[in-house]
């Protein structure tokens, strides 16, 4: 596609090895970067975007699959936010499969954490029905990153956070060994607990966690 070929061509040019090594080390070196620092990088993304507009907005979801199938890091940001910013008000029943495979797809927290605030949340407010559905299969998978999308879900919701939901899924897995899955719980918890304070520290007490998910919800609880 125009657009795809129009931004590896922009961003290869505006590419740096000497900013990409330290990205990629921040990253693990599980990928690939150009070395386009965000701001950069996103005002790229606009005028290439604003270049191939009609393109993007009939195809976005091929589009982002696409963008996400490629081994640059930038690439994976920007299916993502094509993602948001399209989908928006403008969900399809089956998107869920969609937002799945690019969950499980190059996954790591970066990438995980937005996706799962801003579409899978955001899927799920337009089909609530499918909620226990869609998240008792993400908390029961073997995949790590489908579990912790489970607990962040919500992160957006704030006090129209369903809390029976948050909490089940904190005690699911709250004695799970993986770091990204205890930081969740705290993360969660935490956020939370940012309009219903009591309500945490409560749960906390009463239930056994991880010192670091405990940590992490407490933070900002007195």
């Amino acid at each position: 596609m125009s657009f795809i070929k129009a931004l590896e061509k922009t961003f290869q040019e505006s590419s740096s090895r000497e900013l990409a090594i330290p990205m990629e080390n921040y990253m693990k070196n599980h990928f690939t970067f150009y070395g386009i620092k965000t701001e950069k990088r996103r005002s790229i993304f606009k005028t290439i975007w604003q270049e191939h507009h009609d393109e993007v907005k009939q195809n976005c979801r091929e589009i982002a699959w696409q963008l996400f199938a490629l081994k640059e890091r930038e690439m994976h940001y920007c299916g993502i936010e094509i993602l948001i910013k399209n989908l928006k008000k403008n969900y399809q029943r089956d998107d869920i499969q969609l937002i799945e495979k690019i969950l499980t797809t190059n996954s790591w927290w970066d990438s995980v954490d937005t996706i799962a605030k801003y579409l899978l949340g955001e899927y799920l407010i337009a089909f609530p029905n499918e909620t226990k559905k869609v998240i008792d299969r993400f908390s029961d998978s073997n995949n790590m990153w489908l579990n912790r999308s489970a607990i962040l879900f919500q992160l957006s919701y704030k006090q129209k956070t369903n809390a029976d939901f948050l909490f089940r899924e904190c005690i699911k897995h709250a004695h799970s060994k993986e770091f990204f899955i205890q930081k969740a719980i705290g993360w969660a918890l935490r956020e939370y607990g940012r309009f219903y304070p009591n309500e945490v520290k409560e749960f906390v007490n009463q239930t056994t966690l991880k010192p670091l998910s405990t940590k992490e919800a407490l933070k900002n609880i007195s």
